[in-house]
């Protein structure tokens, strides 16, 4: 009797043993959960041009990365830049090309969408149904922003009201007032008017004034939702062949997709359409920030249109993605 039982304990112990050596084994091999969730802040600040959609792929990406904080404000492509460079931000955002002189200073630089600036008057101008059917040439636009020859809306289409012209432009350094001037042969320093700060603000006073003109970045001109312009505002169109007549292939203003088809094909001069980029003060080393962009070169440019921007190209977003390795 007492060797069955000292038979059945031995047995017993051995089966204990062989069950916490299967289960050492097979701990051993299974991934700790955690331990491959990127974690940290991401701090972004810049052009208000990329601003809306930064704020969206910061939206999604925490989503599926709960363990990130992305904090992005705007303030213009100037103050990006400015604060990459001085490391006050892991990422600044541009909607301008990166000068020599910037890349000198250490600025490293990815393409991550396209937009435009866009000419924008009021939709109660006293001239409005000759500004939709006539637009306005290059010539023209540089008598209104650079030398400010045109100060009367009637010099601009014969036989219309007497209604002086009011000129608007940015008073902050931004990347829509550096590629409406560079469309324009110039400098943002060397556009005439009245300066007012931001793209909210830009909108806002060309609402606020029936005889006014400024410009502004496609998503500030657009409603996202409705996809037509803001009320109170219109895109002037731009007579590209100067024959003094919007043609069929030159009007593409109707709603935000079809300009954005307009930019993405090329109708739509470059500049002032640009492509809108992150900088940092160097490459940078964060895993945060590296997986942040991979993302949005790839997940991220899901969210592109709907958002009211156009996608890179494809050989684009590869050259793109090459830079981050």
């Amino acid at each position: 009797m007492k060797s069955s039982i000292h038979f059945s304990s031995i047995l017993i112990l051995r089966l204990v043993v062989v069950a916490l050596t299967i289960s050492i084994i097979l701990g051993g091999c299974k991934p700790k959960t955690g331990t491959n969730e990127i974690s940290g802040t991401i701090s972004i600040s810049g052009a208000f041009a990329l601003y809306p959609m930064a704020v969206k792929w910061a939206e999604e990406f925490q989503k599926t990365h709960p363990s990130i904080h992305i904090d992005v404000s705007a303030g213009g492509a100037g103050k990006g830049m400015t604060d990459a460079l001085n490391k006050m931000v892991d990422l600044g955002m541009v909607s301008r090309s990166v000068s020599p002189e910037e890349v000198a200073k250490g600025a490293w630089y990815i393409a991550l969408t396209k937009d435009a600036v866009l000419p924008v008057v009021n939709s109660s101008n006293p001239v409005f149904d000759s500004i939709i059917t006539n637009g306005l040439t290059k010539e023209q636009f540089t008598a209104l922003f650079i030398t400010g020859k045109l100060i009367n809306w009637k010099d601009c289409y014969k036989g219309t009201k007497d209604v002086k012209i009011n000129v608007f432009t940015r008073s902050d350094a931004c990347g829509a007032g550096e590629m409406w001037a560079k469309y324009l042969g110039k400098k943002q320093e060397d556009i005439k008017g009245v300066g007012v700060f931001g793209d909210p603000g830009m909108a806002d006073a060309v609402k606020a004034d029936a005889s006014a003109i400024g410009y502004n970045n496609v998503i500030y001109a657009y409603d996202i939702n409705s996809r037509l312009p803001y009320k109170g505002l219109s895109v002037v169109p731009i007579d590209l062949n100067g024959n003094r007549i919007i043609d069929a292939s030159e009007n593409f203003y109707q709603n935000l997709d079809s300009i954005m088809n307009a930019i993405q094909s090329g109708r739509y001069p470059s500049p002032p359409a640009r492509d809108l980029y992150f900088v940092s003060k160097g490459k940078p080393e964060s895993v945060a920030v590296v997986e942040f962009i991979k993302w949005i070169l790839t997940d991220g440019q899901g969210f592109v249109k709907s958002a009211g921007y156009v996608r890179l190209t494809e050989e684009k977003i590869i050259a793109e993605l090459k830079k981050l390795d």
